[in-house]
């Protein structure tokens, strides 16, 4: 009787299992016969977006600078976003890879040869963040978990965006190199984090999603805030060469700072409190 029961247990429990369909960030499709349990992450903010939604215990593999949160340090390497461990990906019988469109294609294609499910998220805007939790958690079968992050998020992305949607805008640079110079377009979108803090992007105009801008260019725009990024947690000194052209507002009213990159650049839930920096710094611009 016991065997007869744990077998109907056995069998109840398998006809629950659901097959899974979800979009990508690319706009293919991703079919699972059952919720991913051996997931391998091929970016940093990818590691980030499973762990929010609730996947992080599923994850097998996942490449280097997967530093957070801290579980994610303990995590086995699989390479660098750009150069792929293959043979390890492989050995980790992986039944999904959570990747991203910077990842090397030529790896990208031996993978998916192997018939390796591959979700790729890319989330443009803050609000398809939220999105891709929600898309993970499915994948994963903690959608619960997602739901309840991503409506965190999205509750919190909504307190900024009624705090300073409604305050005078200010024109603002956002640098993240020195030598050359490199800014951001108004399609990018830490420049979506400027606009919801009410600055106005001086290069949104720019051709290119990110690119090369001279010192003179940036002079010429006059911006009343600069605002940085760079490699790491620490300000860089290049950041004070801005010190040197008076005739700057952001540089005469001492409106230069510095956002970790990681708070920033990483299109994951920390972003929000990159935002929440920028807002303030934005908002010391307007009383100068």
């Amino acid at each position: 009787m016991y065997h007869t029961t744990l077998l109907c247990l056995v069998l109840l429990a398998a006809g629950n299992i659901q097959a899974v369909t979800i979009t990508d960030d690319q706009g293919a499709t991703i079919q699972l016969v059952q919720p991913a349990s051996r997931i391998i992450s091929l970016a940093p903010h990818t590691t980030e977006l499973l762990f929010a939604a609730g996947a992080g215990d599923k994850i097998v593999g996942a490449v280097r600078y997967s530093y957070y949160p801290e579980a994610a340090k303990t995590i086995p390497t699989v390479g660098d976003t750009n150069k792929l461990d293959l043979e390890r990906i492989v050995a980790l019988a992986p039944d999904l890879i959570v990747a991203w469109q910077s990842n090397a294609a030529a790896d990208t294609e031996v993978l998916r040869t192997l018939k390796i499910p591959i979700y790729v998220s890319e989330p443009a805007s803050l609000e398809a963040i939220a999105r891709s939790i929600e898309a993970l958690g499915i994948l994963s079968g903690s959608a619960t978990i997602a739901q309840q992050a991503s409506a965190e998020f999205t509750a919190r992305l909504t307190r900024l965006r009624e705090n300073y949607s409604g305050k005078p805008v200010v024109s603002a640079f956002y640098q993240f190199w020195h030598d050359p110079i490199f800014t951001i377009n108004g399609d990018h979108i830490i420049s979506a984090v400027m606009q919801l803090c009410g600055g106005r992007n001086i290069f949104s105009k720019m051709a290119v999603l990110s690119g090369q801008i001279s010192a003179e260019a940036v002079i010429s725009a006059n911006p009343d805030v600069i605002i940085a990024s760079a490699i790491d947690a620490n300000r860089p000194p290049w950041l004070d060469y801005w010190q040197h052209w008076p005739e700057l507002a952001a540089a005469r009213n001492g409106q230069i700072y510095y956002i970790p990159p990681d708070l920033i650049q990483r299109h994951t839930p920390r972003i929000l409190d990159g935002a929440a920096m920028m807002c303030e710094f934005i908002d010391k611009a307007r009383i100068k």
